[in-house]
């Protein structure tokens, strides 16, 4: 299968390399607007062919399928553009600023949306399945719960973009999963701003549903030097009779010098050599949609239209102070 990575920073970095060492996969084309992001990536791919627009690279790559990883805000212009010229895409989260531009996207979307993907690296965890595994074995969920925090210097790196749609959409993620695709009946959320400048710095949510099933998630650029470097995430279900807990981050590898370090916050390892971990996974996963052989598993367009319109609910909530 021929790919192609449109937007080279850090996450759409990690797609190049671990597609590059995909044996279901053929790296043919690195999209970014930055020549330094499409230079830095060059040197550990040499041969790959680099563009600095999408335009020229979808008409000269002959890449059958793109992973769409820049900023949110282009997102729908460029799946509008790879899906009219007969590709697939994989879109990371969100899937777009706002609901209203993500289902500018529907009419070009194929039924079970065969040819869009959502981009979500969790679901292909073996311990998110585990546990997604025990709720349908053990019955109707009564409460999840959710933390996940970061630095405060994650507010500079993101250009100020809120704990809510940068760190909390994966738990809402996770949550429409165990959910069952069942819809909220009710949200409540605050947003807390930093003294100063007042930035965003912690989002706490309340869902509920109509079966009784509620969910706390909270999203924070709070954590301290001292602790991992891309803070830490705990997710804890509860049931009639059992509860269950994940800890993916940091992964359970630590390093002691001058300081305690934890050197794998996610369990992807990108080595063009032999890539492993949860992002391996999901583009496994995309090779496959893209050569028509399943339908996203749990990743689909109207996935993402869906988490789009809980975060739009949950806003909605803070600002008038449901």
């Amino acid at each position: 299968m021929r790919i192609g990575v449109v937007g080279v920073g850090r996450f759409g970095r990690l797609h190049a390399l671990t597609l590059a060492g995909l044996a279901e996969a053929r790296l043919v084309a690195l999209v970014d607007a930055d020549p330094h992001a499409r230079a830095a990536l060059a040197a550990d791919l040499p041969g790959v062919p680099g563009w600095d627009a999408f335009e020229p690279a979808l008409r000269e790559s002959g890449a059958e399928a793109w992973v769409i990883a820049t900023q949110t805000a282009s997102h729908i212009a460029l799946a509008e553009a790879a899906l009219r010229a007969g590709a697939t895409v994989l879109i990371e989260k969100p899937l777009a600023p706002t609901l209203a531009e993500a289902r500018r996207l529907a009419p070009l979307v194929a039924p079970q949306s065969r040819n869009v993907m959502l981009g979500h690296v969790l679901l292909f965890a073996p311990e998110v399945r585990h546990i997604a595994r025990e709720a349908r074995q053990r019955g109707r969920l009564h409460y999840i719960q959710a933390e996940r925090h970061r630095p405060d210097a994650t507010i500079a790196r993101f250009g100020g973009e809120s704990p809510l749609r940068l760190l909390m959409i994966h738990d809402l993620a996770l949550t429409l999963v165990l959910a069952g695709d069942a819809e909220p009946a009710r949200v409540a959320a605050a947003l807390h701003h930093r003294h100063g400048d007042g930035a965003i710095d912690l989002a706490i949510a309340r869902l509920e549903w109509a079966d009784g099933l509620w969910a706390g998630l909270t999203a924070s650029y709070l954590t301290p030097p001292g602790m991992p470097d891309d803070g830490f995430d705990r997710f804890e279900v509860y049931g009639q009779g059992w509860a269950g807990r994940m800890q993916l981050n940091p992964q359970p590898v630590s390093i002691w010098a001058d300081r305690h370090e934890w050197p794998l916050t996610l369990a992807i390892d990108s080595d063009p050599a032999a890539p492993s971990g949860w992002l391996a996974e999901e583009l496994r996963m995309f090779c496959r949609v893209a050569r028509g052989a399943v339908p996203p598993p749990g990743t689909r367009f109207e996935d993402g239209v869906r988490l789009l319109g809980w975060l739009e609910r949950l806003e909605a909530a803070a600002q008038h102070g449901a």
